[in-house]
């Protein structure tokens, strides 16, 4: 149960920094077309 957690965590992080990533190069481009 604790290993299945552990997974469950891991994986909502990873998916939060993905969106950060993906955002922050969502900006960079955005500024790059102005």
């Amino acid at each position: 149960m604790f290993m299945l957690d552990f997974i469950f965590s891991l994986v909502c992080f990873l998916l939060l920094v993905i969106c950060v990533l993906v955002g922050v190069a969502f900006l960079i481009l955005l500024e790059r077309k102005v």
